[in-house]
């Protein structure tokens, strides 16, 4: 498959031309790879007015993952999806306040998108307790009586899969429950770019979903702030139409050529060797957790690339992850109670064998899964409302009965706790001791009553 934006540096870097162009370093530095960044010169294209090289990779991205339109973000899945909600809320078939109906562990991008356009969210809640903010799993049966339970369809519904933790949803039925309502399915798949190039695709797009976005970089090699917005062959023609405007409202006027090389590059390799190295891999990767298990260790059951461990009786999952760095090897995630890897085709034997000498065998007792109670949200002020308010930062011994105002929590995982506009009970408070933080965002006084 052609690589029309790499080509283009390549010749550009050896025509050996004086640039008096951005960026300042001129193509000059210590890093080694200045030479390949470069600006909207001359032939170069521009990604939000794409008619060039860069319309050409896209283009030929669109071709592997089969979509009517696959779109680069060189600002992560971050950008897309906010690209997803604004074309969802604006293309909506009903008028009036826009809502949108969202498996409540969603990054917390999403709750800035919801601020920046103002729509309301009905949160849909695991049915029992879980042990991970990061989890939420879904049934179509949960949408199908949410949906059924409205005025009229939302302007989407919006779920997370794989999520954090690895756990995927039923792509499948639950897309098939939003067509019968007149709705879309938006996908966060920021985990799942892979998925396409498994022997059975278990991409969103080919399992039924409208709208997603993909992180390149979180599983293909591809440069950070890699990602796709992709738009299904069968989704409402409105949202390929207006897909470029939706990227370009919320991109920044200076994307990283870097960035967009890699995903150019990327794109020759996943249309020649990466499928056989991915199913390799994959059974290596099952082999791996087979020997876990044997040894002793709770391993949970995830999408294929992922390896999720819940920590013994005993030790953390932080504790694992101190292990883990005395053999040099960095995890992905940790917490009380889980260690999170996630290997690609670029690990190597020597990777994966330091994570089993570091672990070693588990003779602890399992941990009893009893989870966290699922803490209902109670919302008394919109998200924008809450977001654009006055805020001051407090310990959370302080935070009791007080309105939240922006999600304060790390990357990783950048799930919420609490959404802006809640009001941070007791239980919810728990629940922030639990993953560490120590403090929160709320709403000023003078604002909250």
């Amino acid at each position: 498959m052609q690589t029309p934006i790499a080509d283009f540096i390549r010749k550009y870097i050896d025509s050996d031309i004086s640039r008096l162009h951005m960026p300042g370093h001129k193509g000059k530095g210590t890093l080694g790879c200045e030479q390949w960044d470069i600006t909207e010169i001359e032939g170069a294209d521009a990604l939000y007015e794409a008619d060039g090289i860069i319309r050409q990779s896209c283009e030929n991205a669109s071709t592997l993952f089969g979509s009517a339109t696959t779109l680069y973000s060189t600002e992560g899945s971050s950008q897309c999806i906010r690209a997803m909600l604004y074309l969802a809320i604006t293309n909506r078939r009903h008028r009036g306040r826009p809502v949108v109906v969202a498996a409540r562990n969603v990054h917390k991008a999403f709750v800035y998108a919801a601020a920046l356009l103002d729509f309301d969210v009905v949160w849909l809640y695991p049915q029992q307790g879980v042990n991970s903010i990061c989890s939420c799993p879904i049934t179509a049966e949960q949408v199908e009586s949410t949906l059924a339970g409205l005025e009229m369809p939302p302007a989407a519904v919006y779920l997370t899969s794989p999520d954090y933790m690895g756990g995927m949803a039923d792509i499948s039925a639950i897309a098939k429950v939003c067509h019968r309502h007149g709705t879309i399915l938006a996908v966060d798949n920021a985990h799942g770019a892979y998925l396409k190039f498994l022997p059975q695709s278990l991409h969103p797009l080919d399992l039924g979903a409208d709208i997603c976005c993909d992180s390149a970089h979180k599983t293909l090699p591809v440069l950070t702030g890699g990602a796709y917005l992709h738009i299904s062959r069968t989704a409402p023609a409105c949202l390929a139409q207006g897909a470029i405007s939706a990227m370009a409202l919320f991109g920044s006027t200076s994307p990283s050529y870097l960035t967009l090389a890699s995903l150019d590059l990327c794109n020759n390799y996943l249309s020649e060797e990466y499928p056989g190295t991915l199913n390799d891999f994959v059974k290596r990767i099952g082999l791996f957790r087979s020997i876990l298990s044997i040894r002793g260790w709770d391993v949970e059951q995830t999408d294929p690339l992922r390896v999720t461990i819940r920590a013994p009786q005993g030790i953390t999952g932080i504790g694992l992850a101190d292990l883990l760095r005395e053999n040099r090897v960095e995890c992905e995630y940790a917490d009380e109670e889980y260690l999170v890897l996630m290997p690609t085709v670029n690990n190597t034997n020597r990777d994966m064998d330091r994570v089993l000498d570091a672990l070693g065998y588990n003779i602890a007792p399992r941990r009893e899964k009893k989870g966290h109670p699922v803490v209902i949200g109670q919302q008394v002020m919109s998200i924008r409302q809450a977001v654009f308010a006055p805020q001051e930062k407090l310990p959370i011994a302080k935070c009791e009965g007080r309105i939240c105002a922006s999600p304060l929590v790390s990357c990783p995982p950048a799930i919420p706790i609490s959404v802006s506009g809640e009001v941070l009970t007791r239980e919810v408070l728990d629940i922030y001791r639990r993953y560490g933080i120590e403090q929160a965002l709320v709403v000023s006084r003078e604002n909250q009553a």
